[in-house]
């Protein structure tokens, strides 16, 4: 009974250190009571599968603790980093940490993948030397693992993950439940989502309305920046104001401000909210991680709805393809062709970890002079990933230096796309956005403003601009889905004298 209520006081005490802490109940801060009984079953649970390992009670308790504590470390750090609690779309990524670590281990210092090391070696040296060879012990372990799940699916049963989380709100679930019952009704509530019905208008917005057939060598270019932000309202700075987005939004048919979801990460949100167009409303407890469920929804993608006008696409990302599983989910999507890393000329050495963007815009530029046919090109940049180095400054605005120098060379290809357009004599459409603002320690931090620029110019063949909306226009990344879908379909727009 004592190892009991050991690890369940401390099961409880450590999840009641979980960032948005549970609310207080007599000055005694505590979750609700269904959360209590799922945290409890949970942690009983996590005790007998080690118990059933290692027949070593104590033991048992402090690697069931032990995991408890991980993860609301790891909640913590993240809610802190990017603005949201430890979820379950986010342990669907632990096989890509595996299969990129370079991706993730970069923001892990040297000493601390170390101490990580002789950590775990130090774990598996005492868990050699505490192990109870008594098979009773372990078959014991294991009828309280089996018996807590048996448990845990009646409660499930008689409280339904429907009518305990009917809506999704992570901040609001994590502190009425605790982190560990909401990742399980999270994932519960993310598997009884069922794909939607094909798109019922796969030839554009308006249904019965005829679709503009493009020019034989129409040509559109949706660059989706990595990290990309205006640094003169990130950083509240007017001298930090980027030439080349001003004057784009300047000449622009449509901009304004793209309302993303992520702060810091989660590229595949916004790049899903515009290849296929459902707000997160319509997604639930998809929208942490669309890609996990995106070939279910393959009809809705963009390069599908164009494909009906007469429109081939590509796909372009200096990154492994396999990352967010792009390789399977851009065919099934409607790209004809992956234009992937090995297309692109790498970084030198002082030029970063990543393929510059400058290289980006080489092959884009290739590719929209020699193509054929009318053509979406959609292009994922990925120089300005964070971590960001100090480089050559050091101090305080180091990082802010480093970011302020990646985020000008986004700013240059984007001066150099616009340039580049307006000399190839045909009809062009450039759609250029952030994906996330960056997440740079010490110096910005989530709040209620995420949103990242984006413009929209369009030029006919003779290279003049064509003109839209004359005030700046806010959109989600599906509204702009909609909006680059009736533009390269609807009726063409009347060029400005």
């Amino acid at each position: 009974m004592l190892t009991v209520a050991v690890l369940l006081t401390g099961s409880l005490l450590l999840d009641a250190a979980v960032r948005p802490r549970p609310a207080n109940a007599g000055g005694i801060p505590l979750r609700c009571l269904p959360g209590l009984v799922l945290q409890s079953l949970m942690a009983m649970a996590l005790f007998g599968l080690f118990l059933a390992l290692c027949g070593n009670a104590a033991v048992s308790v402090a690697m069931a603790l032990a995991i408890v504590a991980l993860l609301a470390v790891a909640s913590n750090a993240k809610n802190a980093m990017l603005g949201e609690p430890l979820l379950f779309s986010d342990l669907a990524l632990i096989g890509a940490i595996f299969r990129h670590p370079q991706f993730y281990l970069s923001a892990v210092s040297l000493w601390q993948r170390v101490l990580a090391s002789l950590g775990g070696i130090v774990l598996l040296a005492v868990l050699a030397l505490l192990f109870v060879p008594d098979p009773w012990i372990h078959l014991s372990g294991l009828g309280i693992a089996l018996g807590s799940l048996a448990a845990l699916a009646l409660f499930l049963r008689i409280k339904a993950p429907c009518a305990l989380t009917p809506h999704p709100d992570a901040h609001l679930d994590v502190q009425r439940f605790g982190l560990l019952p909401a990742l399980l009704l999270y994932w519960l509530r993310w598997r009884e989502s069922s794909d939607p019905l094909p798109h019922p208008h796969p030839h554009g917005d308006t249904p019965g309305a005829a679709l503009r057939k493009p020019h034989e060598t129409e040509v559109a270019i949706i660059v989706q920046c990595e990290s990309f932000a205006d640094p003169a309202e990130l950083f509240g700075d007017p001298e930090l104001a980027l030439p080349a987005l001003d004057a784009a939004r300047a000449i622009a048919w449509q901009s304004g401000r793209l309302h993303v979801s992520g702060f810091g990460a989660y590229t595949m949100r916004t790049e899903y909210g515009v290849l296929f167009g459902r707000d997160e409303a319509d997604l639930g407890f998809r929208r942490y991680d669309p890609f996990l469920t995106a070939l279910g929804e393959h009809s809705y993608a963009l390069p599908n709805r164009l494909k009906t006008a007469g429109w081939q696409s590509l796909f372009l990302h200096p990154h492994d393809m396999r990352f967010y599983g792009r390789d399977r989910i851009m065919p099934a999507g409607g790209f004809s062709e992956l234009v992937g890393q090995d297309r692109f000329a790498p970084p030198r050495a002082h030029e970063g970890r990543y393929v510059t963007d400058a290289a980006m815009a080489d092959v884009i530029a290739d590719l929209a002079r020699d193509l054929a046919a009318p053509t979406l090109l959609y292009a994922v940049t990925i120089e300005n990933h964070g971590p960001w180095a100090p480089e050559q400054a050091t101090g305080p605005d180091a990082l802010t230096e480093s970011y302020l120098r990646l985020v000008r060379n986004s700013d240059a290809m984007l001066q150099r796309l616009l340039h580049d357009l307006a000399a190839l004599g045909r009809p062009a459409t450039l759609v250029f956005f952030g994906d996330h603002r960056p997440s740079i320690p010490g110096v910005t931090a989530p709040g209620s403003a995420r949103h990242t620029p984006y413009v929209i110019v369009r030029m006919d063949a003779q290279g003049q601009l064509l003109r839209g909306a004359a005030e700046p226009v806010d959109l989600t990344p599906a509204e702009l889905h909609h909006t680059v879908l009736a533009a390269l379909t609807a009726p063409a727009i009347v060029q400005e004298a």
